[in-house]
C-alpha cells in the first residue's frame, strides 16, 4: 500500500468545480492583484482567528518581516525566539536588522520553554516571537503576561496553526500580530504562496498595508515608508475562500487521524523503554495537526524502514537553526540548547492528511509496530539433549 504525505490533487478533485469557476470569474475580471475577493477573504480569516485585521500578503515569510518591522523592530533590536522552527522565522528576525535570541523548546510540545525566556531578556529586547508548531498553540498566557510585564511586543509565528484554538480562544487574541503561510501543504493551502498578518491594532494595521504596498498611504504613488511588493494575488484568494468553510472538518479529520494513530501505537511505545515517543497534546489546546510528529531513537532506521513499505514521512527540522551556517555568526555553538538538537535527531512526521484512509493510517502504525518489534532481541531456543 502507497501512503503519501499529501495528496494536493484528491483535494482538489473534491473542489474542482467550484474552484475552477471562481479562478475563472478572477481572470474575466481582469484584476489580479488586491481587490474585494482579497478584502472580504481578509475578513473571514480574521473572525476565525479572533482578530480584527487580516492583511494578506504574497508569503508567510513576508507576513513575519512585515509584521516585524510594523511592531517596530529594527536595527540592532533582539527577539526571542526558538532554535527549532523552520528557517523563515530567524530569516524574518534577520531580514529586519535584528538578532535572534534563542530559547530551548520544550520536549513534549517542541513549543518554546515559556519558563526560561525571562532569563533571556537584555535591554535590547523589543519582541518575542513563538512558534506554535505542528499546529499546537503555545502558551498564551504565560507569553502575555512576560511581554506585558517587560513591555515587549508579541508576535507569533502560526503559519501551522491556522483554525487552532487555546481553551476555546484563537490564534490571534491577545497578540500584537499573529502570521500566517498559506503555502499549498498547509492546513488551508493555496495554489503557490500566500500569507496574512492579523491585528487587532488600528495603527499596525495601517502601517502593515502601507508596507505592503510599497510604503504608499492614500495615493499609489505617495509613499510615506519604505515599503514592500508584498500582495496576496486574487486567484489565490478565491482558492482559500473556496477551501474556508471545509478547514474544519479537516482539522478535526487530522485529529481523528491522530488519536488512531496514538490508539494503535500506544501499547508499543509503552513497551519501547523511551525509543519511541509518541506527541502530545496540551490540555486545553484544539490541535491541528499539521504535522503527526513522534521521536524515535533511531529516527532514521525507521524512516528508511518506511520508505522500503511505500510510506512518506519527513523530518521536520533535520538540524537547529542555530547551528545552521547562516545563524552561526550569531555565536551560538553546539550544546547552547540540547533539547532542539537532541529533538532534531530523534523527529519524524507521518502521512496526517485528511485525504487519508483509516486503512492507511492501520498500515502505516503496522509498519511502525513491526520495525519496533524488529529492535528487540528473539530469544534464541535450542533442542534439549536427551
Amino acid at each position: 500500500m502507497k501512503v503519501s504525505l499529501a495528496d494536493l490533487r484528491l483535494q482538489y478533485y473534491e473542489l474542482k468545480e467550484q474552484i475552477d469557476k471562481a479562478i475563472s470569474e478572477v481572470i474575466e475580471s481582469g484584476h489580479f492583484s488586491g481587490g474585494p475577493r482579497v478584502a472580504r477573504l481578509e475578513q473571514e480569516i480574521a473572525d476565525l482567528c479572533g482578530a480584527k485585521h487580516g492583511i494578506g500578503v504574497a508569503s508567510g515569510t513576508d507576513a513575519l518581516i512585515l509584521a516585524l518591522e510594523a511592531c517596530g523592530i529594527g536595527q540592532g533590536d533582539e527577539v526571542i525566539t526558538p532554535p527549532f522552527s523552520f528557517g523563515a522565522t530567524s530569516e524574518a528576525i534577520a531580514r529586519v536588522g535584528a538578532r535572534p535570541v534563542y530559547v530551548d523548546v520544550d520536549p513534549h510540545t517542541y513549543n518554546i520553554q515559556v519558563e526560561a525566556i525571562e532569563e533571556r531578556i537584555t535591554p535590547r529586547t523589543k519582541a518575542i516571537l513563538p512558534v506554535d508548531l505542528y499546529g499546537q498553540m503555545c502558551d498564551r498566557t504565560a507569553l502575555r503576561a512576560i511581554a506585558q510585564k517587560h513591555n515587549l511586543r508579541l508576535i507569533i509565528d502560526s503559519a501551522q496553526s491556522v483554525g487552532s484554538a487555546q481553551n476555546g480562544v484563537p490564534i490571534a487574541s491577545g497578540v500584537d500580530a499573529a502570521t500566517l503561510s498559506f503555502y499549498p501543504t498547509k492546513n488551508l493551502g493555496a495554489y503557490g504562496d500566500g500569507g496574512m498578518i492579523l491585528t487587532s491594532d488600528d495603527e499596525t494595521a495601517e502601517i502593515l498595508r502601507s508596507l505592503r504596498g510599497h510604503g504608499t498611504h492614500g495615493h499609489k504613488y505617495h509613499y510615506v515608508r519604505v515599503g514592500y511588493c508584498s500582495r496576496l494575488d486574487a486567484i489565490q484568494a478565491v482558492v482559500l475562500e473556496n477551501k474556508l468553510p471545509l478547514l474544519k472538518g479537516w482539522n478535526d479529520l487530522r485529529r481523528k487521524y491522530a488519536h488512531l494513530y496514538n490508539v494503535l501505537l500506544k501499547d508499543i511505545a509503552e513497551k519501547s523503554e523511551g525509543t519511541l515517543q509518541l506527541p502530545q497534546e496540551i490540555e486545553g489546546n484544539y490541535h491541528i495537526y499539521h504535522q503527526y510528529t513522534l521521536r524515535h531513537t533511531k529516527r532514521d532506521a525507521l524512516q528508511a524502514y518506511l520508505k522500503e513499505h511505500e510510506i512518506a514521512s519527513e523530518i521536520y527540522y533535520p538540524s537547529p537553526l542555530h547551528l545552521q551556517p547562516a545563524y552561526t555568526p550569531y555565536g551560538y555553538r553546539e550544546g547552547d540548547f540540547p533539547v532542539s538538537e537532541r529533538v532534531s535527531n530523534e523527529v519524524l512526521s507521518l502521512p496526517i492528511h485528511p485525504e487519508l484512509t483509516e486503512e492507511q493510517i492501520y498500515y502505516v502504525a503496522e509498519r511502525i509496530c513491526d520495525f519496533q518489534k524488529s529492535l528487540t532481541p528473539q530469544p534464541s531456543y535450542q533442542r534439549s539433549q536427551v
